[in-house]
């Protein structure tokens, strides 16, 4: 009896996750993340609200640059969901099910939401800078 060396069932290994799957996955996670986000928020309005020294510390602790790339984070993931929300609105109206629309409509996305997160903070860095 010879035993065959091969998965049971595909996984992630063998079998490539096609874009709009991805596309699925990454919307659950970015709406996780903008929990998270939000958390972040609530935390700064608070210190705002507490007193100027809570609000230093917030300011210290978000200005960092592990604050900063959580904010960038978390803007990607407002943009990303934002953008992904918008397919599935059009969706909704009946428009985009067939594949090279979803296709098409998943670069797009991904597209703006590059360019919304980049011109974000281009824009921020040059006001706020």
């Amino acid at each position: 009896m010879t035993t065959r060396n091969r998965p049971l069932s595909p996984h992630l290994q063998v079998y490539r996750l096609p874009l709009l799957a991805l596309m699925s996955i990454t919307h659950r996670i970015t709406g996780v993340g903008l929990v998270v986000g939000l958390l972040a928020l609530t935390y700064w309005l608070g210190a705002a609200a507490y007193g100027p020294e809570a609000f230093a510390r917030a300011q210290a602790v978000l200005g960092s640059p592990l604050g900063l790339l959580l904010l960038f984070g978390w803007t990607v993931a407002l943009f990303f969901h934002l953008a992904h929300g918008i397919r599935h609105l059009l969706w909704e109206a009946g428009w985009g099910f067939e594949l090279p629309q979803a296709y098409a409509s998943a670069r797009v996305a991904l597209i703006a939401t590059a360019a919304l997160t980049l011109l974000t903070w281009i824009i921020g860095l040059s006001v706020g800078g």
